[in-house]
């Protein structure tokens, strides 16, 4: 099957001249004393955030090929229709809207704390878009009046500019942890590319000693008193789940496996960021699983609720011995879930990737995907993750076409859906009851 049509659009290179002669009073900002930021909009999609630093009216900005990123939007199929419809009904084209500000970012009572500026907004071409790169501003443009005169107070610099971000999406028909198939999805056609199959090997002889023995009525209470301290602390941990991507024919591709039990903190019943669990994510290869990477997950403390803290890093080919690479931090809500983004295109968005420029330079330093790193632009992976409260989660992963050569580079991408899906339950309060499948006491052979 074919990847999804999807579109990217980029803004960024933001930069804000304010004349001397403007009056602090009428503008509302100065230079030397005042942030400014700025809230920019596309459609319907989610209002992002950025701030603009203030230059000196005598500098310049540097017109170069790159981009410093300050928002990303990411339109598929749908949004794209809707952008489309709009602009014909509307008579107009869809725009990016950049609203600045001045003052602190927040809210008071309801009320933005910030001081609008002006607004800026930047018309869009979207049919263009899915066939080609392109560039719609990067420059300067006025921004408000000054005393209600023609003479501008300001200038903001943008760059905006588009580009086609085909990908392949993939979406999980049930809970990882029951099993279910993963289908390649296109529109409304959905077709089965692979299996997965959880395993949780709970089994601690310890807890399974104190069973038997708490069943014993010749036991003594003192035997029973040390072992029920020890059922606690097993009960105070969660370890041995591992999820296996296979194939149509049946062949494993792909493997994410639990390494670092996940542990309430001391006093606790919840898993912390200084004691977080980790998966890794493995790959077959030369007969035996490569470890790619690495997900480590805690529980954030927050005001009305908690949140989901989560990590990836890059692993290096065993061989080379060089540490791995940090490409992505995330939060989201434990009640509501959230998306966990790998995102190359720069430093900002919806969680925090990490730019890449700090990555290995030799170009077999990775050897499966993402290599060399240094080379690698725009957005890697996305997954959904559902809430605590919902009652089933079925993940939706989106790959960039870029890193997928192979259908092991697909299943590993899966594999770490799957983890990050099922980190919400291991990072769940201990407090709190666990779905039967994630209980069973399996054997290793099972």
């Amino acid at each position: 099957m074919d990847p999804c049509p999807f579109v990217r659009v980029l803004v960024g290179n933001l930069a804000l001249k304010i004349p001397v002669a403007s009056k602090p009073a009428r503008s509302g900002v100065h230079p030397s004393s005042s942030p400014c930021y700025c809230r920019i909009r596309l459609g319907g999609l989610p209002t992002q955030t950025a701030v603009v630093p203030l230059i000196p009216p005598e500098n310049a900005v540097p017109s170069d090929q790159s981009i410093t990123l300050a928002a990303s939007f990411h339109l598929e199929a749908g949004d794209l229709e809707k952008l489309a419809a709009k602009s014909l009904f509307a008579g107009g084209r869809p725009c990016v809207t950049v609203a600045i500000y001045t003052g602190c970012r927040g809210a008071t009572c309801g009320v933005n704390s910030g001081r609008l500026l002006g607004r800026v907004a930047v018309p869009l071409d979207i049919k263009c878009v899915e066939t080609r790169p392109c560039l719609f501003h990067n420059g300067w443009v006025s921004v408000g009046k000054e005393g209600g005169k023609s003479v501008p107070s300001a200038q903001l610099h943008l760059t905006v500019r588009a580009e086609p971000d085909p990908r392949f999406v993939f979406e999980f028909g049930g809970d990882p942890e029951i099993s279910p198939q993963v289908f390649q999805v296109q529109g409304t056609m959905r077709q089965p590319v692979f299996t997965c199959r959880f395993s949780c090997r709970n089994s601690d002889d310890r807890y399974q000693r104190s069973r038997s023995l708490q069943s014993d009525p010749n036991c003594s209470r003192s035997w029973l008193s040390s072992l029920g301290s020890d059922r606690e602390r097993t009960m105070k941990e969660r370890k041995g789940w591992s999820v296996t991507v296979h194939d149509l024919s049946g062949s494993p591709v792909a493997l994410a496996s639990m390494v670092t039990p996940f542990v309430a903190s001391p006093g606790s019943d919840r898993v912390s960021r200084s004691n977080p669990g980790a998966w890794l994510v493995l790959r077959p290869g030369d007969g035996t699983w490569k470890p790619w990477g690495r997900l480590e997950a805690w529980r954030e403390r927050g005001g009305s609720s908690d949140g989901l803290g989560l990590q990836f890093e890059l692993l290096p080919d065993p061989s080379i011995g060089s540490v791995g690479v940090l490409l992505a931090e995330s939060t989201l809500s434990t009640s509501k879930g959230g998306k966990f983004n790998i995102d190359l295109a720069g430093n900002n968005g919806a969680g925090r990737s990490v730019s890449p420029a700090g990555s290995p330079r030799g170009s077999g330093d990775y050897g499966y995907l993402l290599s060399p790193l240094n080379t690698c632009r725009g957005f890697v992976m996305s997954s959904t993750v559902e809430g605590e409260r919902s009652k089933s989660s079925r993940p939706t992963v989106e790959v960039g076409v870029q890193q997928v050569g192979c259908t092991e580079d697909a299943a590993a991408f899966v594999a770490l859906a799957a983890a990050i899906d099922l980190s919400m339950d291991a990072c769940r309060l201990f407090s709190c009851r666990l779905k039967k499948e994630l209980c069973q006491q399996q054997d290793s052979s099972s």
